[in-house]
């Protein structure tokens, strides 16, 4: 192999590629696919008597890509380590250098912001060295999670369920939502009657106009709604007073990674590692600056292009320069805020995904540098004259439009505000009178607390300093992926209101019917999620707290600056914590989440809901622990639905789950079945399950009929996918996939070649496919930062 003058090693192939384009040919761009090592698994990887030294390998994935690096940084001459700026990039650099063996002397650290050329080459013009104290703060927190990890799910698998684990962060992020969950069951809603009135005003030219307003307070029953509105009848209505005011609103500062992920939830219907995802792809292309970032600071070259491309586009007067501030503690201020490479682009090229997420990040930025909106709100106060209570009236009108000509920032929908009308009011004075078209008194009441969504979780690990930028994503993904937290659409369920009604001296009184706590996309805990939730917080409540949690991140910045030596601050944490989960194993009782619902009348037999080796489940019947008693009659056990919980589910709920599984007849002279399993329930036919249908099919009362509908629809849709078999090889098959056709044969599938007819492949066909398909490297993804 010829001698490389200059090899740059960056964490991406995708990077890789963007730079090469920048960098003449003296350098040659490669990719070591993220981190090259972790810890052993064996003995927590971590000699806790050597200063809880790591001890690390080479990833089974990453072993031909440090082969590969091993023979091009022998011949090469410089070694430029281009892994990302925060310590997750510092702590790759390190390992490169360390498993490489790299000589002191040839390698350069750089780093960079963004991949545009004027940031590349400036970074090669200023290399620094490896950042020790970075690299300690990530050995520190790499460390003590295995610690925490290793420690406390041994302990969950003996005293709740087997194959659980625990974490110092996902914990405390289950807990929050575990804490809410309480929160909505244990709320009892009030009610209350809100007044609305539609008045009619002629003005002095006798024109009609309407105006609509609203009591200034509710009132407390029906009977002060109804009394209220007889009162009504006989009174008269004048302007007490008309409030003009100027106000203006601000834009959002630029994104942050938490901002980011928030406003892509609400606006784009991300989730966070969707957010991230496509964030990093648009960074990898140089599009955007590096989406891992707690600092709303832009540099001086952002802010004077913002402005150049705001006074062409717009106009001078839209244009207002600002630099905002981080509130957040320890922020990198000299890093950036996520803003685009280059301003001047309104759109890039990409999937569908990466322009949205792209043109959201361009829009947010440049409102932050435009104009305050400027607007007028009006106050209109009404007097009741033989009442001390008042109407209000309110109106809004833009005056100039400024940033909202390109961006508004969006809110949780429970965060919405009812805000005043956008519409001009009717032209009114102090002592117009006013006439009642009609008065409303509707019964309202209170909102339960609100589930979490993944944006809003963020938002709140944030304003507790639980975690950081390069945390929330994988801490969110982490906690759904283990069972303990599922998100989900939850139906609303119909509610009763009263609703008063005045209209020409006559009160009317409906009942009416709206559907209450339909919810989407929101993050509930599990049964085990509760029940490992309680168990940790009874057991090691210091490692639950926030505060506790939050004060660790703070020390994570003191290693990274330097101010705390790493394993002392890991000596401080463990001694107690490990002391803590020799006493707990010892001395704690096993949880299980178990709750006694009552007898069954027809059995006689005690009813239990609890958590089972395989999830929440009821048990009928007492557990026989005896063991002289061999005729002693066995409990009987069903799974608990999907929708139904550990601490609310009630005896009648239980006792129906025991008809499960119900015979419903025979079709095609084989025995038709339903029943619940782990993914809800189904119908079993011929040694084959088919599910039923969410919101459609209940298991306790859908009849043979429906199906044999349910399992003849699946069947036709098998049918459609398959395209073509071959009785010369059973194994090799043409079906319709999501993506379009392909090739399924031995378990790999093959994309069929675009403008193929799949039909009209032959046997011979197919194979060449396979093996050209066979012939294609495949793609290595890049490990995630934890």
């Amino acid at each position: 192999m010829s001698n490389i003058k200059n090899l740059v090693i960056v964490e991406s192939p995708a990077k890789a590629k963007t730079i090469e384009r920048f960098l003449g040919k003296d350098f040659q761009v490669t990719s070591c696919f993220g981190h090259i090592r972790d810890l052993v698994k064996k003995n927590f990887g971590i000699e806790k008597e050597n200063n809880y030294k790591p001890v690390y390998e080479v990833t089974p994935d990453k072993k031909k890509v440090v082969a590969d690096l091993k023979r091009q940084t022998k011949t090469a001459g410089i070694i430029w380590l281009a892994s990302d700026e925060d310590r997750e990039g510092e702590a790759i650099a390190w390992h490169l250098a360390e498993e490489l063996k790299l000589k002191p002397e040839k390698i350069q650290r750089i780093v960079f912001d963004e991949i545009t050329k004027d940031a590349i080459l400036y970074a090669v013009a200023h290399p620094r060295s490896i950042d020790q104290n970075l690299v300690n703060s990530q050995q520190a927190r790499r460390v003590l999670d295995r610690l925490v990890g290793f420690e406390l799910s041994p302990i969950l698998w003996r005293k709740v369920k087997p194959s659980l684990s625990a974490g110092r962060v996902q914990s405390v992020a289950v807990r929050l939502l575990v804490e809410r969950e309480r929160e909505i069951q244990n709320f009892s809603p009030s009610s209350s009657y809100k007044v609305t009135a539609v008045f009619k005003l002629l003005d002095k030219d006798k024109k009609a106009y309407e105006l609509k307003a609203e009591l200034a307070r509710k009132l407390k029953s029906k009977k002060q709604a109804w009394d209220f509105l007889e009162q009504c009848k006989d009174a008269e209505f004048h302007v007490a007073d008309v409030v003009t005011k100027p106000a203006r609103k601000s834009p959002a500062p630029p994104f942050i990674t938490s901002t980011l992920q928030q406003e892509a939830s609400r606006k784009l219907g991300f989730s966070v590692a969707q957010t991230m995802r496509v964030a990093q792809n648009l960074y990898e292309a140089g599009k955007i600056t590096y989406m891992r970032t707690d600092s709303v600071n832009l540099s001086d070259l952002a802010l004077n292009t913002a402005k150049t491309e705001i006074t062409k586009t717009y106009g001078a007067q839209y244009s207002q320069t600002r630099r905002y501030k981080t509130k957040t503690k320890r922020a990198q201020e000299a890093h950036e805020a996520i803003r685009p490479a280059y301003l001047n682009q309104k759109q890039v090229p990409g999937t569908a995904q990466e322009k949205k997420l792209y043109e959201l990040i361009w829009k947010r930025t440049v409102a932050s540098q435009m104009s305050d909106a400027q607007l007028e709100r009006t106050t209109v106060t009404i007097d009741i004259s033989n009442s001390d209570e008042r109407f209000v009236a309110k109106g809004e009108v833009l005056i100039f439009d400024g940033f909202l000509k390109v961006y508004i920032e969006s809110k949780e929908p429970e965060e919405e505000s009812e805000e005043a009308t956008k519409k001009l009011l009717p032209p009114i004075q102090v002592k117009d009178r006013l006439e009642a078209l009609r008065i409303d008194a509707i019964e309202r009441f209170t909102q339960r607390p609100v589930r979490y969504t993944e944006a809003s979780l963020v938002r709140k690990l944030e304003e507790l300093g639980i975690g950081r930028p390069s945390t929330y994503a994988p801490t969110i993904s982490t906690i759904q992926q283990r069972g303990y937290v599922v998100k989900e659409d939850r139906d609303g369920v119909p509610r009763d209101y009263h609703f008063l009604s005045l209209i020409k001296e006559k009160i009317t009184e409906e009942i009416k019917t709206e559907i209450t706590g339909a919810e989407k996309n929101k993050l509930i805990p599990t049964d085990i999620g509760m029940v490992v939730t309680d168990f940790l917080v009874k057991y090691f409540e210091k490692i639950m707290d926030y505060n506790f949690t939050a004060l660790i991140e703070e020390e994570f910045d003191d290693i990274a600056e330097g101010k705390l030596v790493w394993y002392k601050m890991i000596d401080n944490f463990y001694k107690p914590f490990h002391k803590k989960v020799v006493d707990t194993a010892e001395n704690s009782q096993r949880k299980n989440g178990e709750r006694k619902l009552g007898i069954d009348p027809k059995t006689g037999k005690t009813v239990y809901v609890r958590i089972g080796r395989y999830g929440p489940l009821a048990q009928l019947g007492e557990n026989n622990t005896d063991a002289k008693e061999e005729n002693t009659e066995k409990p009987r056990f069903a799974g608990l639905q999907k929708d139904q919980r550990l601490e609310t589910i009630t005896l009648e709920q239980a006792l129906a789950l025991f008809k499960l599984p119900r015979d419903l007849g025979q079709y095609e002279d084989h025995d038709v079945v339903v029943a619940v399993g782990r993914f809800g329930p189904y119908v079993r036919h011929k040694s084959a399950f088919y599910s039923l249908k969410k919101g459609i099919d209940d298991p306790m009362t859908i009849q043979l009929d429906r199906a044999i509908e349910v399992i003849e629809a699946k069947r036709e849709a098998d049918r459609k996918k398959v395209i073509k078999t071959f009785e010369k090889d059973q194994d090799l098959r043409v079906l319709n996939g999501r993506w379009g056709p392909y090739i399924s044969y031995k378990k790999e599938n093959y994309r069929v070649p675009k403008n193929t007819d799949p039909a009209a492949l032959s046997l011979e066909d197919c194979m060449q496919i396979i093996e050209k398909g066979k012939d294609k490297p495949k793609g290595r993804r890049p490990r995630r930062k934890k």
